[in-house]
């Protein structure tokens, strides 16, 4: 009796970029649909830093077909501990350009539109309008706040990231579903000022950064896939914190705040 022949689900990809991304395909999780997913999916990534750049090697990876990188700073020397799409050649150009550069050489077939212009509240649902996803690596609140408002009105989920010293965490939030939280719902009203703590007042270990990030892009796979039912639920409201001294992972619960300002009227 002739053995079994396994066929390959039809994703609609040329030879080449089935071979490609065939380690993807074999997952049952995955399969062609979800990588038919991916391919076809357009994820903002805000913010090309020490979460931004990891993350945009494994979302590249992963065949994202359409990105839109979003980050107003230039490549610094301290920057190389951590942002690992980024060499000394690099330095004092713009991060979403040389971020674009690091996209083309990886993956040409890939759709890159970048920005150089910080997010205001002002510009926010401009930017995020028509994506299917966004991932923030932002480093301060008043950028996190305006980011997620604008997802709560454009209905777009977002992945919020965020990594200090030997700590991370990641969060999916859907505000614009009924009884799902937004990040305001997380944080509150209180950081809408431009302020944060900053990496070169505490320091950060760039591996952290890296598992943070590549455990964020995994989320963003598990959102995207999501309607294929492989990985799962998206998770919304689930907030995980890493820890990198002992080294562990926990994860809670966020709660809609039905006051919050920016998703709290949400019906729907």
């Amino acid at each position: 009796m002739a053995e079994p022949v396994a066929h390959t689900p039809s994703t609609g990809m040329e030879p080449e970029r089935l071979e490609r991304f065939a380690r993807h395909i074999v997952l049952p999780e995955i399969g062609g649909a979800g990588q038919a997913a991916l391919a076809g999916s357009h994820v903002l990534l805000v913010g090309l830093g020490g979460i931004g750049a990891p993350a945009l090697q494994y979302l590249a990876a992963a065949g994202i077909g359409t990105l839109t990188l979003v980050d107003d700073d230039d490549v610094d020397l301290t920057n190389l501990q951590r942002q690992t799409i980024y060499t000394t050649r690099d330095i004092g150009h713009g991060k979403a350009v040389a971020a674009r550069r690091w996209v083309s050489n990886f993956d040409n077939a890939l759709d890159v539109t970048i920005s150089d212009a910080r997010i205001t509240p002002e510009s926010a649902a401009r930017v995020v309008e028509s994506v299917d996803l966004v991932l923030d690596g932002t480093d301060n609140f008043a950028t996190r706040l305006a980011v997620s408002d604008a997802c709560v009105a454009e209905r777009v989920p977002l992945l919020s990231a965020a990594v200090g010293r030997f700590q991370g965490q990641v969060g999916a939030f859907a505000g614009h579903l009924v009884g799902q939280p937004c990040y305001r719902c997380y944080v509150g009203d209180a950081f809408d000022a431009d302020d944060c703590d900053t990496c070169a007042e505490d320091g950060m270990l760039g591996a952290m950064a890296g598992w943070a990030a590549s455990f964020a892009a995994m989320q963003a796979v598990r959102i995207l896939v999501s309607g294929n039912g492989g990985m799962g639920e998206p998770q919304w409201g689930q907030l995980h914190l890493l820890d990198g001294l002992k080294p562990g992972m926990r994860s809670l619960k966020i709660a809609k705040d039905p006051a919050c300002k920016a998703c709290g009227s949400t019906i729907g």
